[in-house]
């Protein structure tokens, strides 16, 4: 049994993973407004009401997935949002009418049932407030061509076609594409950039497989001639640089010896970089920009969580601050610039105020082989190890756990089990060599390091070595069922989210708009033999070297390992994942029930990779606290 003292309060899964009450906030670029999403009848929709005060009302009427993600236009007039069609992520925009909540969808729906047309927003411009840069795959399913869209006519009007390598498109202050960043054959990538907005592309720069995933470009100068990146050549983490592609010079803005830098704030207006972040154990800033030195400052010291500036009007005179801490609901503020006085807005999850929650605690050890591993630990109030663990693993895997309130988390500590995230080697943040560390150890130094974890935790006096269970989605899915079979010693029980079982089936069904992340892929997981022009090679046209690379993805893949499992499991699969099909569940399931072994799974046909709908979510969740209850003897709902 779990082992606290006093039972505290049961916090009901609703509270803690059902839809929150409002969240994710934006002010109007001309400050009338404040927008938010909350739910309408149980489904997630956009609301608006006057800053300054009145009442809010919902603009729209979604009745099945709701609406996540949204953006104001600069025209002050219309909200666009994109949306797909039960998880199957092939998103189309729409732009909403604030006055009259009449939506448009601005961009094609699916014609061909084989070349489904998924579109992203990839800029736009206070000077611009009609119109906006997207990205379509309408021509070739593989690749985003860029277009420049007119929200009020609906106008498409091609800026350049795109090819299967292109990353990124690299939009300047004027909304021409000034350039795009390519995969090259090594994994890393390159800068492709012409001097106006048209021209040819030629090769400004270029970072290696090992620098691939530290570096990356943000945004251009405020004069559109030099690019503000992350950058790690050169260096172990990655800093925040300017890069002149004209002479190669890279000036530092920001920098840490430890952590990458994770991210900038940059004017509305004028595009010049005023603030940088860093992810060390908790949130810190870096000020660049003098003028908002003492602004920083007090949003940093006004609340104890994470201070994050979601969004700003134009003038600057107002800002919208959230706080995230790991006790408590999200907090939202306005911040006026001139009386440097906070004005709060809502919580994300009011019901959670005054509820029993827990500190995430950061967390080191070192891994068997010396390397430094860092995560968060979290134990039930009153708790006395050793007792139940829930190793809980992050998906990506190029990724990090980070500190702040964590649902699940929550309710695992709440139901008695201590928790240990883990940001085992191959998590971002820590810098490349961190990273490349975990380059083709799926299955191998980066599950070695989650075995280190549960073994620092015995030793610590903190885990009951006989009720440790493993719990992950994505990558973290992967890693439960690889615990589950390459150490099937370790763990009392394993839940899986839409994880990867066979390496080789799941690297020849990722989405075809991944093409451009493939050879990083191929470096970084392994690679199935291909001729040039993309196609599968047969067993027969194999060499030596290629049979052995399908040796080492069945070696690494829990599929065929599946014998060695001896414990219950929980699967949990979206029918409509484009990124982990439902075959890679179905088949490891296929192999658990014909050995007679105890699985539990279940599949949600309106969902795809992971679980938006609220119906599902708490369902899969409720299956996890019944299974864990069973398995840790903890309590349950």
């Amino acid at each position: 049994m779990p082992n606290t003292h006093d039972p505290v309060e049961l916090i009901p899964l609703e509270k803690l993973l059902g839809n929150p009450d409002k969240f994710s906030p934006r002010i109007s670029p001309d400050g009338k407004y404040l927008s938010y999403l909350a739910p309408l009848d149980g489904v997630v929709n956009i609301w608006l009401k006057p800053l300054g005060g009145g009442e809010a009302r919902p603009l729209t009427n979604d009745t099945h997935r709701g609406i996540w993600n949204y953006f104001w236009a600069h025209d002050c007039r219309h909200l666009l949002y994109t949306q797909d069609t039960d998880g199957n992520e092939n998103h189309r925009i729409y732009k909403l009418d604030v006055e009259t909540a009449q939506a448009t969808q601005l961009t094609p729906a699916q014609a061909n049932p084989d070349h489904p047309v998924q579109a992203q927003i990839l800029a736009l411009r206070p000077a611009y407030p009609d119109l906006l840069v997207i990205g379509l795959n309408d021509r070739d399913i593989r690749t985003h061509d860029a277009y420049l869209l007119n929200i009020q006519t609906g106008e498409l009007k091609l800026l350049a076609a795109g090819q299967p390598a292109i990353m990124q498109w690299l939009i300047d202050h004027e909304l021409n594409v000034r350039g795009y960043v390519q995969e090259e054959q090594d994994g890393g990538f390159a800068v492709m950039l012409r001097a106006g907005d048209s021209g040819e592309f030629s090769r400004a720069g270029s970072w290696p497989l090992e620098d691939a995933i530290g570096s990356s470009a943000l945004t251009f100068t405020p004069d559109s001639q030099r690019l503000i990146m992350l950058d790690s050549q050169g260096r172990d983490t990655a800093a925040l640089v300017e890069w002149d592609p004209a002479t190669g010079n890279r000036r530092v803005l920001a920098e840490d010896d430890e952590y990458d830098m994770a991210g900038v704030l940059v004017h509305p207006v004028t595009y010049a970089v005023q603030a940088a972040n860093i992810e060390r154990e908790r949130r810190d800033w870096v000020v660049l920009d003098p003028a908002i030195a003492t602004d920083i400052e007090q949003i940093r010291s006004f609340q104890r969580g994470n201070a994050t500036v979601a969004s700003r009007t134009l003038d600057q005179a107002v800002w919208l601050v959230s706080y995230n801490s790991d006790t408590g609901p999200i907090q939202y503020y306005t911040y006026d610039r001139a009386t440097r006085e906070f004005t709060f807005l809502f919580f994300h999850r009011e019901g959670l105020l005054n509820l029993p929650l827990v500190e995430m605690q950061p967390i080191s050890f070192t891994a068997r082989d010396g390397l430094a591993i860092h995560g968060y630990l979290s134990l039930p109030l009153g708790w006395q190890g050793p007792g139940p663990l829930v190793l809980c693993v992050h998906g990506g895997p190029w990724w990090r756990d980070l500190w702040g309130f964590d649902p699940v988390t929550q309710m695992l500590a709440n139901r008695g089990y201590a928790v240990l995230q883990v940001n085992f080697r191959g998590s971002t943040g820590y810098g490349k060599a961190f990273v490349n560390a975990g380059n083709r150890e799926w299955g191998g130094k980066m599950q070695d390091d989650l075995t280190d974890a549960v073994k620092w935790a015995v030793a610590a006096g903190i885990a009951d070595p006989s009720m440790v269970v493993i719990h992950g989605g994505s990558y973290g899915g992967y890693a439960t069922l690889a615990g589950v079979t390459f150490t099937p010693e370790l763990y009392a029980a394993g839940v899986s989210a839409v994880g990867p079982s066979n390496m080789e089936t799941f690297l020849n069904t990722i989405p075809p708009y991944w093409e451009n992340f493939r050879r990083q892929m191929d470096f970084r997981v392994g690679c199935i033999p291909r001729h040039d022009n993309g196609e599968l090679k047969q067993p027969d046209e194999l060499s030596d070297a290629e049979h052995q690379e399908l040796e080492f993805l069945r070696s690494v893949s829990p599929l065929f390992q599946a014998d060695n499992v001896r414990v219950p499991m929980l699967i949990a699969q979206g029918a409509n994942d484009p990124r982990v099909v439902k075959a890679e569940s179905d088949q490891f399931v296929e192999a658990l029930t014909a050995r007679g072994l105890p699985v539990e799974y279940v599949v949600y046909e309106d969902e795809g990779h992971g679980f938006v709908r609220p119906q599902n979510r708490l369902d899969f969740y409720r299956r996890m606290d019944r299974f864990l209850a069973k398995i840790l003897g903890g309590r349950c709902e």
